[in-house]
């Protein structure tokens, strides 16, 4: 998980490996953030049967079979979905489970924030829907090795919708008449707030709100669609190095727009599918919290 700015900022092992990190340190700041800044996810009654229709194969080669039926909400691309799930390679091996953290993973379904076999099978599911995908490579990281997951994995998910959300509208920060300046790094950053709390600094660990842009308008990832603020310690290596230098120069409440090229981002290979090659990256950013 080494240096995925998050969904890929920092994305469990399944999607850009789901911006948080493990141990009961991530299970405590889950906890305390959605006890501030998460819609709390819904209780689903438990349907009326089960269902038993064997696997379905979609064009793409996406293969699904429903283990439980559902009678809440359709989830459709644009909306925020709450879902737990289980991974497991072709042994049965598990490599990552938000049930075993208790933690299901909240993402908008539908704009590339996790590999294209989950926009595709949780599209096909209602709240209270389970289900098990059988994922092929080309639908998941392809010939890339992430994390734990070999190159060329075929991958299998017991999933269950626990909920739909309606959609966060983002806007971008309007940074008309405010000053740009460019650190000597090639990092340039707008502020558009001064906090009045901690200043942020290596060492501490920092909880911030972000909406990534490619240059183009484009948005490829967001906290405040999902409402999890993401939460790393600054100056270890955990996000890109244009991050670790903007926040540094945060204090709390602070809001500032951060333009970061290549060099400070992915650099020349990017992160495809979702950060191209030699691109620039421009993150609206609002630090929350400056911790020990």
């Amino acid at each position: 998980m080494n240096r995925i700015l998050v969904s890929i900022l920092s994305v469990s092992v399944l999607f850009t490996i789901a911006c948080k990190t493990t141990g009961e340190s991530t299970k405590k700041t889950n906890e305390e953030s959605k006890a501030t800044t998460e819609t709390p996810v819904k209780e689903v009654s438990k349907p009326a049967e089960n269902i038993k229709k064997g696997p379905m194969t979609t064009a793409s080669g996406l293969i699904y079979e429903m283990i439980q039926t559902g009678t809440g909400k359709q989830a459709q691309a644009g909306d925020k979905v709450v879902v737990h799930y289980t991974g497991t390679f072709a042994d049965g091996t598990k490599f990552d489970s938000s049930r075993d953290r208790d933690d299901p993973i909240r993402f908008t379904l539908g704009v590339g924030q996790v590999i294209p076999g989950w926009d595709e099978g949780i599209a096909l599911l209602k709240v209270g829907d389970r289900a098990k995908f059988t994922i092929p490579p080309s639908l998941a990281y392809g010939d890339r090795e992430i994390g734990p997951i070999p190159p060329n994995s075929t991958l299998f998910f017991d999933v269950e919708l626990m909920d739909v959300i309606e959609k966060v509208v983002v806007k971008p920060y309007d940074v008309t008449g405010i000053e740009k300046k460019t650190t000597a790094s090639g990092l340039s950053y707008y502020i558009l707030k001064n906090g009045t709390g901690a200043q942020a600094a290596n060492g501490k660990t920092v909880k911030v709100h972000y909406s990534g842009y490619l240059e183009d308008g484009k948005m490829f990832d967001s906290s405040v669609e999902r409402g999890e603020p993401l939460e790393f310690p600054l100056g270890q290596g955990r996000v890109i190095q244009g991050w670790e230098e903007g926040i540094a120069l945060l204090k709390v409440g602070s809001k500032a727009k951060l333009v970061i090229p290549p060099s400070l981002g992915y650099g020349e290979k990017g992160f495809p599918p979702i950060i191209p090659e030699n691109a620039t990256l421009i993150f609206d950013v609002e630090l929350i919290e400056v911790g020990e």
